[in-house]
């Protein structure tokens, strides 16, 4: 009977084992530098394109306009500064 419990002992600490290591490659690879990178690129890209790859209208349109407004302001001012 002991023999028994120290295998099922012995298989659950493998089992264990095994899962954490698991866990630790998936750490490992969340954390990668280029794979952080490459999930905020595909973020980014999620945002301003659809899953067919057409442009997201309802997105870029006002982003363009924020930046047209950002440097026509910068230019009024620099205007006005001179």
């Amino acid at each position: 009977m002991a023999k028994a419990n120290s295998d099922d002992l012995v298989d659950e600490i493998e089992q264990i084992r095994e899962r954490l290591a698991g866990t630790v490659d998936q750490l490992i690879d969340r954390s990668n530098p280029k794979n952080i990178a490459r999930r905020g690129l595909d973020n980014l890209k999620g945002r301003f394109v659809d899953e067919t790859g057409s442009p997201r209208l309802s997105t870029i349109v006002p982003v363009v306009g924020g930046a047209v407004a950002v440097v026509a302001g910068i230019v009024v001012i620099r205007k006005l500064l001179r």
